[in-house]
């Protein structure tokens, strides 16, 4: 074995590397310093010894956040197969002192909130080395210069897959590359990295007066090992730290996740398959073999067959690709098309699930209860424990029936949540739509989540106290109505009785106000949700009511004028706030005088010239689904707006506001040749010049159609107009002059089965009447 040099143990890593790992827990058995130095913030020397409790798992982040920003925030990442957590942990199983010796987050948080910071001699700090150029990828410069065109697959063959031998050789050997590579780029274009050597060398120089030249080591990054090397004076190293720039910081430990870590982002983070380096630091012997016997049996789960004579083909696969290509070990490109040749038989897709599973994985961390935190994340804590909703890091479906008290608890604290920022959980489409005693959500816990927690503590100490005071302070500064109403229908949600009585307030003083009756259409339907859905969770709406009634008589009032003089873009943007007000008045409780009064609106709509197309349309279109309009008064409805005195652009608007989009006009065409007749006679006589000017307009209506849908009218319209009228005059085959009432109420009891309205109970819709 080759004699220790003098001095420090300096033992330069990569970040997150399963062979420099054990290569620094080898050296560190072999040299038994009495302190370890490590590359990390000393803020978080205090909570070093966490990482002993038996309640610590890795992968997980040191976080420290500006206590008067927390949104300003750092994260120091580290998984079980990082060097520094194994350097961190054998300190603490050998009593030897252990501390963090970067530059104080303090100082970077600074730094990283004015990157404008200084000048002059300082700018070098923070600012891309000039000389250097773009910044330096260490080891892509040296795989390039091994004649390599993969610095993964390089580090892999030298470090990560090195067999037994001397610990501390690969480290002499990385050093001595690195200060060939810090000779020729300086800096490398990390110009903050100067003020971090510096630091870490005064640290080094007072651990090496406290236990002795040969008592110390330290675990950095390979880059940072020949400026810790370098002789400088204690005065040069405090001129580079003068004047930077701090701010006041809390630190603590957060849980981190392996798919956190393949992005590229974070302190030290960026690696791209982290769960396979996690199986390569664990398993204890054969990886290659422990490897694909994982991917067998997660292929296994998904009903795809792999056998045991499968996995030994692919290691003798996997071994043979190794070897033909040079390498000392099958690496993950190896094993990866073993598996795509012998278990996927060629096909990428079933690849997709393991790397998505395996390569990179969805471990998530865990810290102790102990650690420090804000009081609002040990509340949120506290109701995750209570409502046996875990934080997971792969995504999962919830599915909660409010009827249930649990159910509904989580649900509130899902949406407080929402309100303050944290999106832990976000609304999805379930097996029912909106407004049942169902919800769906999509639950996936990111680290920066902890961040937003430390953000949201600004509004007080529980999560219910801060939603309720976020709540208020986003009303009083909303500038718009229907952005009120939104909050309340939130607050609704929440359980946030608190927050609405200011909520509130401030709806009616600009509902009062408001005069736009596009705003007045924007703001209604959140509050008839509220008021339709409101008792399944048990709240009280009975102070939506009020104002509920009044917007939906402002906008009957407001409604007919607004839809004149109007351009198409205009008009279809008001006609989606037509649907969404009919839709809102549908579902507020019932009231005859109401319901007679929008019908008038919309028979005002349908049938003044004034109104642009698309409204008319539209109109027309909903007072024949709601059968305030007979087959007749439809045809005549259309006839008038299709007729050879009107502009065929005009014509081709209505026929859009009638026809176009998701309203199912399509089947109203295939079923009622009389209207389809009138729409293709129109068609026919539009002139040629004219028709090259509709055109935009007919193919945006027809393209939304199903291609089903659109098949079947084609063909009906091949059949020519006399086939058409002809089947008009002696009836549609398959369907009756009339509705046959007793055939239909038929099929109310499968309904009834299928909503499981049988045991529930029934429940009748605003807008059919039909029970639920």
């Amino acid at each position: 074995m080759t004699a220790a040099a003098p001095g420090p143990l300096l033992l330069g890593v990569r970040h997150h590397g399963p062979g420099s790992a054990r290569a620094v827990r080898a050296a560190l058995d072999v040299a038994r310093p009495a302190a370890v130095l490590i590359e990390g913030p000393p803020e978080g020397n205090a909570l070093l010894p966490l990482a002993a409790d038996p309640a610590m798992r890795p992968p997980v982040a040191l976080l420290a956040h500006a206590v008067d920003d927390p949104g300003r925030a750092s994260f120091w990442p580290m998984a079980a197969f990082s060097p520094e957590w194994v350097a961190l942990t054998w300190a603490l199983e050998h009593g030897a002192a252990v501390r963090f010796v970067d530059l104080p987050a303090a100082t970077t948080l600074a730094l990283n909130a004015d990157p404008t910071w200084g000048d002059g001699d300082e700018e070098e700090l923070h600012r891309p080395d000039p000389a250097a150029g773009l910044r330096v990828d260490p080891i892509a410069v040296l795989a390039r210069t091994a004649g390599h065109d993969d610095p993964e697959r390089w580090w892999e063959d030298v470090v990560e897959h090195r067999g037994d031998g001397d610990p501390r050789a690969p480290f002499a050997a990385v050093a001595e590359a690195m200060g060939v590579l810090r000779e020729t780029y300086g800096a490398g274009g990390h110009g903050r990295d100067l003020a971090r050597e510096a630091h870490m060398r005064l640290e080094l120089r007072a651990a090496r007066k406290e236990f002795g030249e040969d008592g110390v080591a330290v675990v950095c990054g390979a880059w940072h090992v020949p400026a810790l090397r370098r002789r400088t004076t204690v005065a040069a190293d405090r001129a580079l730290l003068k004047g930077l720039p701090k701010v006041r910081t809390e630190t603590t430990w957060v849980p981190w996740t392996h798919r956190r870590l393949a992005r590229r982002s974070g302190y030290g983070a960026g690696i791209d398959s982290p769960g396979w380096y996690a199986h390569l630091f664990a398993a204890p012997d054969r990886p290659v073999e422990r490897w694909l016997t994982r991917v067998a049996g997660l292929l296994r789960e998904q009903d795809r067959p792999v056998s045991p004579a499968d996995v030994i083909e692919a290691v003798r696969l996997a071994d043979t690709l190794a070897a033909l290509r040079g390498r000392p070990l099958a690496g993950l490109g190896e094993t990866t098309d073993a598996v795509r040749a012998v278990f996927c038989d060629g096909s990428d897709v079933p690849l997709a699930l393991v790397r998505d599973r395996l390569v990179v994985g969805d471990v998530l961390g865990e810290v102790p209860a102990g650690a420090p935190a804000v009081p609002l994340q040990r509340d949120l804590d506290r109701l995750q424990r209570s409502l046996r909703l875990r934080p997971e890091a792969r995504e999962r479906e919830l599915e909660l029936d409010l009827r249930k008290d649990n159910d509904a608890a989580r649900s509130r604290l899902l949406h407080r949540l929402r309100l303050l920022g944290v999106d832990w959980g976000v609304p999805a489409a379930g097996r029912t739509g909106t407004g049942t005693f169902r919800e769906t959500w999509r639950l996936r816990w990111e680290p920066e989540l902890h961040v937003r927690v430390a953000e949201a503590g600004v509004w007080g100490t529980t999560v219910h106290g801060a939603a309720e005071a976020r709540a208020e302070a986003r009303a009083t500064g909303a500038g718009a109505l229907a952005d009120v109403t939104m909050l309340a229908e939130r607050c609704l949600l929440a359980g946030l009785s608190g927050a609405l009585p200011v909520v509130m307030r401030v709806l009616a003083d600009r509902a009062a106000l408001d005069a736009d009756v596009g705003h007045l259409a924007q703001a209604l339907p959140a509050l008839a949700r509220a008021l339709r859905y409101g008792d399944v969770r048990g709240t009280d709406t009975a102070a939506l009511a009020g104002v509920a009634a009044g917007l939906a008589e402002r906008i009957c009032v407001g409604l007919p004028p607004a839809c004149t003089g109007l351009d198409h873009d205009a008009a279809g943007e008001l006609r989606g706030h037509l649907d969404a007000v009919h839709t809102a008045l549908g579902l507020l409780p019932a009231d005859a005088a109401r319901t007679e009064r929008w019908t008038g609106v919309l028979l005002r709509l349908a049938t003044r010239d004034a109104v642009a197309g698309l409204i008319r349309g539209r109109a027309a279109r909903l007072l024949l689904d709601d059968g305030r309009l007979d087959a007749d008064g439809t045809a005549r409805l259309m006839g008038l707006a299709l007729s050879p005195g009107v502009p065929p652009a005009d014509a081709a608007a209505w026929v859009e506001g009638f026809v176009g989009g998701a309203s199912g006009g399509g089947m109203l065409l295939v079923h009622d040749e009389r209207l389809l007749g009138l729409v293709d006679a129109w068609l026919a006589g539009i002139p040629p010049d004219a028709f090259t000017d509709v055109l935009p307009l007919l193919r945006r209506t027809f393209c939304a159609y199903e291609p089903a849908v659109r098949r079947t009218l084609g063909e009906l319209v091949a059949r020519g107009p006399s086939a058409a009228a002809a089947r008009a005059r002696a009836g549609v085959p398959g369907f009756a002059d009339a509705l046959d009432a007793a055939r239909a109420d038929a099929v109310l009891p499968v309904l009834r089965l299928l909503l499981g309205t049988e045991t529930t109970g029934t429940e009748t819709t605003g807008t059919t009447g039909v029970e639920r």
